[in-house]
């Protein structure tokens, strides 16, 4: 029950807050679609759902399961709010498998900046992990932690002629630093754990054929691949303080998104950096549904500020 309690929250929070004029579409920088990444955060604010996000991965203490849910909505064309929640199963060694929720996280997201000459988009933004929402038999935390950040995407559309090759190229990335509101919590055996400020940081480099297709040369390409955006990730934590300084964790993720007119399907591998991150490689897939371009006149658009 708690699940469909939790689904039936977020479908709601996309259902109230969808009533203004039609809007514009996700993800654009001029002739540049961005599209919405599985591993680091877009710098665009735009009427989204990721339903499911599902990956998996081993780490020394066992194999780690989630499938989340996250919406995004517009309140005005630059001022986005998201609302995610994630399942997650453990399978620790030796021990029973045990599942539940993690706790709820809430953001905001202002994009300030967006030049159609130069494709680029600049934001900032930030999230609160809602401590005690979660059980704490997967490990949710009983503290809150706030992220603030900085979000970028740029494409090379503007590279001069000689450099044709390169115009399909974007990166978008982010960095932040996640501070909770607890600096140690003590577990139930009596033993303390520290709670550091981690900064956050990652990019991703893409190479649209969509963008080559259309804005570039057409090479001939046919349906599926002319809608394939190859893509890798980089995504990264550095503890700054409490015992933990540089401790670096992160993971490298190569994959593939293709994107249509309503929705997106993307698949990366997870290959962690180091063994503080996991043991071996992951896999993380999302179907991603576009909320601006499904329901123009209702759910797809911002609540404010658009003629």
């Amino acid at each position: 029950m708690e699940f469909f309690e939790r689904t039936a929250l977020l479908i709601f929070f996309t259902v109230t807050v969808a009533f203004a004029p039609p809007a514009a579409g996700h993800g654009f920088a001029g002739a540049r679609f961005f599209p919405a990444t599985l591993s680091t955060d877009d710098p665009f604010v735009a009427d989204e759902l990721s339903l499911p996000t599902i990956s998996t991965s081993k780490a020394a203490e066992g194999r780690d399961t989630s499938l989340s849910l996250e919406i995004a909505k517009r309140i005005t064309p630059n001022l986005g709010l998201e609302l995610g929640e994630e399942f997650i199963v453990l399978d620790p060694k030796h021990e029973h498998q045990t599942s539940g929720f993690g706790n709820l996280e809430l953001s905001a997201k202002y994009q300030f900046f967006t030049s159609a000459e130069h494709e680029a988009i600049f934001s900032v933004g930030a999230e609160v992990e809602i401590g005690g929402t979660g059980q704490q038999r997967v490990e949710a935390d009983s503290f809150s932690t706030w992220t603030p950040a900085f979000f970028f995407g740029k494409g090379l559309g503007d590279l001069p002629d000689t450099l044709s090759f390169l115009r399909p190229v974007a990166v978008t990335g982010l960095v932040g630093v996640a501070v909770p509101t607890s600096a140690s919590t003590r577990s139930s055996d009596g033993e303390v754990e520290q709670n550091p400020n981690v900064l956050q940081y990652g990019f991703a480099l893409e190479y649209s054929l969509i963008y080559l297709q259309q804005q570039v040369k057409d090479v001939g390409l046919g349906a599926p691949f002319d809608r394939l955006i190859p893509l890798v990730e980089f995504s990264f934590e550095t503890p700054l303080d409490r015992g933990e300084n540089g401790q670096t964790t992160g993971t490298i993720n190569p994959g593939m998104i293709w994107s249509g007119k309503y929705v997106q399907f993307g698949v990366e591998a997870i290959i962690p950096i180091n063994k503080r991150t996991a043991e071996s490689v992951g896999v993380i897939g999302q179907v991603h549904f576009y909320l601006d371009d499904l329901f123009p006149r209702s759910f797809g658009r911002p609540l404010f500020g658009y003629r």
